[in-house]
Order: structure tokens, then C-alpha cells, then sequence
């Protein structure tokens, strides 16, 4: 599975997604394929490696998504710090809960992006794109990236909007970016792909 950002200007898409699955040295690694950017991470995969104490960690773990993070496959995980989780309602506040795996599914796979994106990478698609760029998330959805002050910054369908806050987390099977806020999907969101 590859990483998908579609530019907002009319530069060509392949030019943008190839760029997008570079590590910081330049592999030039096929769309197709792992980018370069988790192997100096050692073997910890990003489930592995997430807190376990985290609010984060334990809605991966009810929704069933901890074993997804736990594969092989590149993921780049937009993860919410604790504080995020306390200003929200619904699937979230009780993730432990059968009948919000569905929702809370919805929420998390739109914090997960396919292939190993790194902050720079999103600067540069949003440069390229004249100050934005689109980027497919795992639940069928689109985030709108933009810099504020230097920084990156997503935002859903909704207007909502998550900061990185710390990022470029290495790990064996793609990296971990830290957001401000929880970005929510739109109520037409596509299912989620399932691994």
C-alpha cells in the first residue's frame, strides 16, 4: 500500500507521491514499497512502541486496529496526545464499548495515513501545492495539510483542525506523528480498508 497526497495544485500526483515516500536521505523507494525512513528504528513496530497507558493506544486496541499497527505494512499514525481526548464526546469517551467499535474505527483509521509520510515530506507537498495539499488517509477520506508558523498542520472535513506537535517517530514498520487534536470523519465517510 502506498501513501496518496494529491496535490491541490496542478502539479502532476505521481511527482508528489513519489516524493512523499522518500526518507530524509532520498532512497527513491518505489511507491509500492516500505520507504527507507523506519529502518533505523530497530525492530519496535508502532504498536509496539505507542504507550500502552496512552488513550490512544487503548481505542487502537478496542477498535482491533493495534494488530494492523502491529504488521508489517508502512503506516504513518497521526496519534492525539491525552489532553486532545478530553475534549471530546461519543465512541471516544468509551472506547472499551462493543457498540462504538464502528465509530471509533471511523474516528482512528482517519488518524492513519498508508506509507511512511514524514514531516518534511508533508512541507514539501504543501509548498508544492501553494501552500496545501490533500492526503489520503486509511479510512477512504482526505485530510487538507497546511503550515502555520512553521509547523504542519491537518484539517478534516469538518474544519477541525490538529497541529504536529512532535514527530518524525521512527519505527520498523513506519513512523509516528504527535497532533494537538482529534480530527473527526465526515458523516459520508467511505468504510474503512480493511487489512
Amino acid at each position: 500500500m502506498s501513501f496518496r497526497l494529491l496535490a491541490v495544485a496542478a502539479m502532476p500526483l505521481a511527482l508528489v507521491a513519489a516524493g512523499c515516500n522518500q526518507s530524509d536521505g532520498g532512497n527513491g523507494a518505489a511507491p509500492n514499497q516500505p520507504a527507507e525512513a523506519g529502518k533505523d528504528a530497530g525492530d519496535q513496530t508502532i504498536a509496539a512502541a505507542l504507550d500502552k497507558n496512552s488513550r490512544f493506544a487503548q481505542a487502537a486496541k478496542a477498535a482491533g486496529l493495534d494488530s494492523t499497527l502491529a504488521g508489517s505494512d508502512p503506516y504513518t499514525v497521526l496519534v492525539p496526545r491525552d489532553e486532545a481526548f478530553a475534549k471530546v464526546e461519543g465512541a471516544l469517551k468509551d472506547p472499551a464499548s462493543p457498540q462504538n467499535r464502528a465509530e471509533l474505527t471511523r474516528i482512528l483509521t482517519l488518524h492513519i495515513l498508508p506509507g511512511t509520510v514524514l514531516i518534511e515530506d508533508l512541507g514539501k507537498a504543501v509548498d508544492n501545492g501553494k501552500g496545501k495539499a490533500l492526503v489520503q488517509t486509511m479510512n477512504g477520506q482526505t485530510l487538507t495539510a497546511t503550515k502555520d508558523g512553521g509547523k504542519v498542520v491537518l484539517t478534516d472535513a469538518s474544519g477541525n483542525k490538529a497541529t504536529i506537535i512532535e514527530g518524525d517517530q521512527k519505527r520498523s514498520n513506519g513512523v509516528v506523528q504527535y497532533v494537538d487534536a482529534i480530527l473527526t470523519p465526515s458523516a459520508e465517510a467511505p468504510p474503512a480498508r480493511q487489512q
